[in-house]
């Protein structure tokens, strides 16, 4: 008896309402007795070659319409998961293709040429990018140079390849590159200098060594430019940030004082600052100094401080001076601090994150201490990926 596939589950398999699990199938599709997939409405042909092979996409056999469905539902089952009411469920949001402004690829040094690429699915073996429709173009365009940069001048080992776009351009860092005599460095040098890079550096094992940077590397954020230390963290693509600093200042609009927690750069504490005054508070000591530097010199009304919030959380009496708390934290989740902003006097919490699981978790913290979850929108910046956000809003 054939089967319909009826939605997408968190790691990409299709499943119909009996429960089963399709490798490959979608929203839509019918799955035969002998287990055949034939395609559905929503299943089209996926643009990239190396689609099935490469491990940076799941779901490129899925049109818009399916992936919209599947990030929907990652974050609303996660809600009803835990009991949790949804006031208004905003419009799914979908980044588009070829605006991944940041991506760490992979290299090595292959006879005498080299692979560059993200790795295949389950494996650390490197899927040789020849085209790829998810990295901004001014990304991918720096993947043939640097596939000869790595076979002129690379050793065996593996290197990681973090490409960052910002304000004056590509931030490329090498790790585990060994820059060895005076032609690799000139080779590093013309490199950049014909790419245009606003940065290059590398990593031996002893941290970071900048060989090019003709201007100080920024990263514009509420149109205040930050320091962007190396490695850095950035919200994947503008459109996203663009999306989850709206919603974070539509939430907290009104709060004179904002406890930005989690708060990185300052992505959105620059955004919600003046007229409210913002904490902002980071673990990270690179970011905490970008963020702090970047605030003083410009008369921002951020106060940043160095904390990590999962060893020393803001106590419930510091959370309550504030007339909202804004939160995006790693995948973890933030249950520590979430159990003070629960015991506290605070009543707007603007909870961006990450993974569904965790935030489901820590929304039920809140709202089994008085919280209502007003509003939740489901965020999908990395197209294809079984990889999904969300903003959410409590009031109690």
């Amino acid at each position: 008896m054939s089967e319909e596939i009826t939605r997408i589950a968190a790691k990409g398999d299709g499943v119909t309402a009996t429960g089963r699990h399709f490798a490959g199938a979608i929203t839509g599709d019918i799955v035969s007795e002998d287990g055949t997939i034939i395609p559905g409405p929503h299943h089209v042909d996926p643009p990239c070659r190396h689609f099935g092979t490469c491990g940076g996409c799941q779901l490129q056999q899925a049109d818009d319409a399916a992936l919209r469905q599947f990030v929907t539902e990652r974050v609303v089952f996660a809600a009803e998961s835990q009991d949790i009411q949804v006031g208004q469920l905003l419009p799914t949001h979908l980044s588009p293709p070829r605006t991944r402004r940041r991506a760490t690829l992979h290299g090595l040094k292959a006879g005498k040429g080299a692979v560059i690429g993200f790795r295949e699915g389950r494996s650390n073996r490197i899927v040789d990018m020849r085209e790829c429709h998810i990295l901004a173009p001014e990304l991918f365009a720096l993947v043939a140079p640097l596939r000869k940069l790595i076979a002129d001048h690379a050793g065996k080992q593996p290197i990681d390849i973090a490409l960052t776009l910002a304000d004056q351009g590509v931030d490329c860092f090498l790790k585990n590159f060994a820059a060895d005599g005076l032609a690799a460095t000139e080779a590093l040098l013309e490199f950049a200098g014909t790419h245009g890079l606003a940065r290059l550096s590398f990593d031996q094992g002893y941290g970071a060594e900048t060989v090019w940077e003709p201007d100080p590397v920024t990263i514009t954020l509420g149109n205040v430019p930050v320091d962007m230390p190396h490695d850095s963290f950035l919200q994947p693509t503008r459109d996203g940030e663009d999306l989850l600093v709206g919603d974070a200042r539509d939430f907290v609009t009104g709060a004179n004082t904002v406890a930005d927690l989690f708060s990185g750069l300052g992505t959105f504490a620059f955004a919600l600052a003046g007229p409210a005054k913002v904490l902002a508070v980071e673990a990270a000591r690179d970011a905490f100094l970008a963020c702090k530097g970047a605030a003083n010199g410009h008369g921002v009304p951020i106060h940043a401080m160095h904390r990590d919030l999962f060893r020393n959380p803001l106590t419930a009496e510091e959370i309550g001076r504030f007339g909202a708390v804004v939160l995006d934290p790693p995948r973890a989740g933030a249950r520590e601090q979430v159990a003070q902003i629960a015991a506290s006097e605070a009543n707007r919490v603007a909870y961006v994150s990450c993974n569904p699981s965790s935030w489901a978790k820590d929304a039920k913290a809140l709202v089994e201490a008085g919280f209502r979850l007003e509003k939740l929108r489901p965020v999908g910046q990395f197209r294809w990926s079984t990889h999904v956000e969300l903003t959410s809003y409590f009031t109690r």
